[in-house]
């Protein structure tokens, strides 16, 4: 499991000011667990993160090696809002089967089970989260999720990670006009790998590049495509790669 911090947001204007910045409905977190990101003015993924009420709080779950940038981001949009942003002093713990009573579905899918934020840190985690991640085609910071992805390509809509109903955030023009008013013409898929290659690895088309290899989980992985050029086995490095068109 990645590396986590969590924040903890308080004071009378945590939820207005969170919900004029990411892409999903805050006030969600009244029923559970909500998946959201941060973005660009540009509609280009910044950060995502996990939020959940705690009382009048709201604990903000993100991978660690974005906190600090977080910090940052938000202390800069929050301005004169009544808003402290502070560390929760909490650790992320995550698990299959039966829910705890303490924890929360995790809503980007129904396999990935369970979240709960406890005081120590989770010493029995035994999953293998990458295998999930690829089987049910969940996108991960740094690796499907970069400075240059626009969510909609990472398949944000499908993990349940934006609200298009909820009004305005930041990057929210570019991303409504990708969904209401554009075909994708590149994004993630789920790819079947015969052979040696690494994730970052390019995939070609011939002499075309076709996509990029992502997190690999033996012989699946996810890739990003450029669907026009996605037709029969592709190449990266030492490996064939196939998909399925008909089935994504």
């Amino acid at each position: 499991m990645s590396a986590r911090h969590i924040f903890r947001l308080s004071g009378a204007d945590t939820r207005n000011f969170l919900q004029g910045l990411v892409t999903n409905d805050v006030n969600g977190i009244d029923q559970g667990l909500v998946y959201a990101a941060l973005l660009t003015p540009q509609g280009k993924y910044m950060a995502d993160f996990f939020l959940s009420a705690d009382g009048d709080d709201v604990l903000l779950d993100a991978e660690a090696d974005q906190a600090d940038m977080l910090r940052t981001r938000l202390g800069m949009y929050k301005l004169r809002a009544d808003v402290t942003i502070a560390d929760a002093a909490l650790f992320v713990h995550r698990g299959l089967g039966d829910r705890p009573a303490d924890a929360m579905d995790d809503p980007r899918h129904n396999a990935l089970g369970w979240r709960a934020y406890r005081d120590g840190p989770q010493m029995d985690d035994d999953v293998d989260w990458t295998a999930l991640r690829v089987a049910h085609m969940i996108p991960q910071a740094g690796m499907e999720l970069t400075p240059d992805t626009f969510i909609l390509e990472a398949g944000f809509e499908s993990v349940n990670g934006v609200d298009f109903r909820k009004g305005c955030y930041v990057g929210q023009e570019v991303t409504a006009r990708m969904k209401h008013k554009t075909t994708l013409r590149k994004g993630l898929a789920q790819v079947a790998v015969t052979g040696d290659a690494v994730p970052g690895t390019p995939i070609m088309a011939g002499d075309k590049v076709a996509g990029t290899l992502l997190s690999r989980a033996g012989d699946s992985a996810i890739a990003y495509l450029r669907f026009d050029r996605a037709k029969g086995p592709m190449e990266a490095d030492k490996a064939t790669v196939t998909w399925d068109s008909a089935g994504d």
